[in-house]
């Protein structure tokens, strides 16, 4: 039963009765005042948990934002780049849910804390002071009667009349006191149901609130979320196709391990132990250095490093070869050592030790030592074995009859292979029968010449300008080539429009295809981790086969240029102290090695490089190029990132007979002394290298006014040169005194350019 009324009659009467419900609605009211200041500490309790939640997930959101993934390689998928910024997608949502929680946290404030405290002061804290009113008034009044009923009644009328009025006066006041507490006391039990509750309501709509707009938002991350999945599917699905490839690798290189050292721009390269002789009695020491040795130049690197000390790097040492001595264990008490002499050190020679016996043969035959082997440090690029698998009309039977089976389910195919029979032919069966045959064919059926074309633009632009690049290079293939692709294609293309019942999507496609398409001719680690840029380049054949194969490349478009992934270095500045001499800048174009002053100490004709002044002897300035010997991977190593040293250099009377004009084509052909040599415009193919030659410092002989189109962007570093980015035109452009540098105007100014930065139109 609840509290029961307090009628205004019973306080005339001031029954024992009357009092115990007035105590009963006082205690309820303590109950409820005691009630409404532990929930007011809770809420600010709530209030300090709800900050320090939102500053823990806003630092959690911070630490996502400001993590980025490395990635293997010089370039990233589109799924990568949408992983990789997911983080900061994640980031960017728990910041805009924590701005929703930080409005909900000063909702309570102002909705639940302080109604709650004002009822708590004005209503209940009224209470009490009527209450502390009541009982003094109460005291006062028994008080009175008490000693009014104590009066004499032999005191005269007169006293005793103004005593009874006196105790009349104060009765009548305390029953109007008692009236009005009465009524508040029943007021506030009335008023805390609303005036209580209502702050209560305020703040559940506020969560309601809060938790409504992180149901919007993640409504409005779910579209994003779904995008995401999709990326890291098909990335977790290259991922698994790059590591078996990596295994694959990884075996083949722990069984023969001497058969798959990459190609190196060093004749020689390794670990020797060199000896550092100390004052008697000392002794010497040997310390570890790792040491490169480069033939056409007879320059010798040698830098310490030890891995026992955290793998710490020391100062490098370079010096020019004079000659190399084997050493015998009669004279040293080591074996498998070795002398050098330095041809910049007169009467100074180095003790080196190899790891084994073999590897000194290896390095006294780079070095031109005694007793040498044959036998060079890096080898040279394996062919694949020659399949019986060709691009002849037997294979483009199969091919059809492979593709008719897959798409009608047909156990019927190829004559030449028997399998017109009763035998029902499972899909997976032919299908790996026909990657089986592509996989054979002598190369690719996207070729090694054209392999690192096609990765390129799979590595960077907009969809639109890889598509256009992609239809260019197709186009460039031979045409027996480009129709069988153009026949396997249109085949992937039908499969991947049934993809909801065969579940092979363009995704999948690409990563069953990729390698087999465009499998790289040099196995290593970094050709694997380009397989995700070859699936791209078959999911873009996929998506687009209509565009690339049905019609023409654009005309009126720039054709793409192969060149490296990071820009070259601007050529540098010429001194203009005087007899002071400077780099000469490489061959523009290839971007592949510079060579300093002093490279080669004075190296005979017959041992000069290729590009050397020594191979120019021509007086001509006309600028040249020195096309290299016919390597069919030339091309695919150089669009990889591989530098022309990787290639012999031709000699010397192969360069003079090669050159060919390129600014001067009226001038007869000659041999050229030119500061940066360039491509022939002749050639069809803006893919198409050619070797480098080196320069001398002398300046170029001034070339027709002409136009050029930058192929990496470049800032200026001095007021003199121009700052552009990729694409811009220059107008009248012509040579310059600074070696390896143009002058050309761009937007109404006038100045210089790096030469290696621009593709002459």
């Amino acid at each position: 039963m609840g509290l029961q009324p307090l009628e205004f009659s019973d306080c005339y009467l001031d029954s024992p009765w009357f009092r115990e419900r007035i105590r009963a609605h006082e205690a309820e009211l303590e109950r409820t005042n005691k009630f409404i200041k532990e929930l007011i500490k809770d809420g600010k309790n709530l209030i300090a948990a709800t900050k320090s939640l939102s500053a823990a997930q806003r630092k959690f959101a911070h630490s996502l934002r400001d993590f980025k993934f490395e990635f293997i390689g010089d370039a990233e998928t589109d799924d990568e780049r949408c992983i990789d910024a997911s983080l900061r997608e994640f980031s960017n949502f728990l910041k805009n849910l924590e701005e929703q929680r930080e409005i909900m946290a000063l909702s309570v404030t102002e909705t639940l804390i302080k109604p709650l405290e004002k009822f708590r002061k004005e209503q209940l804290g009224a209470v009490k002071e009527e209450k502390k009113k009541f009982d003094k008034e109460t005291e006062k009044n028994y008080s009175l009667i008490d000693k009014h009923l104590n009066l004499s009644a032999k005191k005269k009328d007169s006293h005793l009349q103004e005593a009874d009025v006196q105790v009349e006066q104060n009765r009548q006041h305390f029953y109007e006191l008692s009236l009005e507490y009465v009524c508040k006391l029943q007021e506030i039990q009335e008023r805390k149901k609303f005036e209580f509750v209502e702050p209560m309501l305020s703040f559940f709509q506020g969560m309601f609130t809060f938790y409504h707009q992180g149901h919007e938002l993640a409504k409005d991350f779910n579209h994003y979320k779904m995008e995401l999945q999709i990326n890291i599917q098909n990335t977790r699905n290259r991922f698994e196709g790059t590591r078996s490839e990596v295994e694959e690798l990884m075996n083949k290189i722990r069984q023969n391990p001497k058969d798959h050292k990459r190609a190196s721009q060093f004749t020689a390269e390794g670990y020797l132990y060199v000896q550092e002789k100390r004052p008697a009695p000392f002794g010497s020491s040997w310390v570890k250095h790792y040491c490169m040795y480069r033939k056409a130049a007879r320059k010798f690197n040698m830098i310490p490093f030890e891995h026992r000390s955290g793998g710490k790097l020391g100062d490098g040492e370079v010096f020019f070869l004079k000659e190399c001595t084997k050493r015998h264990t009669d004279s040293i008490d080591r074996r498998f050592c070795f002398d050098i002499e330095a041809a910049d050190r007169p009467g100074v020679a180095l003790t080196m030790q190899a790891f084994s016996e073999e590897e000194r043969k290896q390095w006294l035959e780079a070095l031109g030592g005694k007793e040498a082997l044959f036998h060079s440090f890096n080898r040279a690029i394996v062919p694949r074995p020659e399949g019986s698998a060709q691009l002849d009309k037997i294979g483009f039977t199969i091919l059809r009859k492979c593709i008719s089976a897959v798409e009608t389910r047909d156990a019927k195919t190829c004559n030449e292979l028997d399998l017109e029979n009763s035998v029902d032919w499972e899909v997976k069966t032919i299908t790996s029968a026909l990657k089986q045959y592509l996989r054979s064919l002598p190369e690719p059926l996207m070729t090694y010449e054209l392999h690192g074309d096609f990765i390129v633009p799979a590595k960077s632009g907009s969809p639109e300008s890889r598509v256009n690049a992609i239809h260019f290079l197709v186009h460039k293939l031979p045409e027996k080539n480009k129709e069988m692709l153009d026949i396997l294609v249109k085949h992937l293309t039908n499969v991947s429009n049934h993809s909801k019942q065969n579940l092979m999507t363009v995704a999948n496609l690409g990563v069953v295809f990729g390698p087999t398409l465009m499998r790289p001719q040099e196995e290593t680690v970094a050709a694997i981790m380009d397989l995700k840029f070859q699936n791209i380049v078959v999911e873009i054949l996929i998506e687009n086969h209509e565009k690339i194969f049905r019609t023409p490349p654009d005309s009126t478009l720039p054709e793409p240029i192969c060149l490296s992934a990071s820009p070259p270095n601007a050529p540098p500045r010429q001194s203009k102290r005087q007899g002071q001499r400077t780099k000469r800048p490489v061959a523009v174009y290839n971007l592949c090695l510079e060579l300093e002053d002093g490279d080669s100490p004075n190296p005979s004709k017959d041992e000069a490089p290729a590009g050397t002044v020594d191979s120019l002897s021509s007086p001509s300035p006309t600028l040249a190029a020195v096309p290299g010997p016919p390597t069919p991977d030339k091309n695919h190593l150089l669009a990889d990132g591989g530098s022309c040293a990787d290639w012999a250099p031709p000699t010397p009377s192969q360069t003079r007979s090669s050159m060919v004009q390129w600014l001067n084509p009226q001038s007869p052909t000659t041999p050229s002394s030119n500061p940066a040599a360039t491509p022939p415009s002749s050639l069809s193919s803006p893919f198409a290298f050619s070797h480098v030659t080196t320069a001398v410092d002398k300046p170029p002989e001034s070339i027709i006014s002409r136009k050029a189109r930058a192929v990496y962007p470049c800032e200026a570093e001095h007021s003199s040169e121009l700052s552009f980015d990729i694409g811009a035109i220059f107008e009248d452009v012509q040579s310059s005194r600074e070696p390896g540098w143009l002058e050309g105007t761009l937007n109404g100014k006038r100045g210089l350019i790096p030469q290696n930065y621009v593709k002459l139109l």
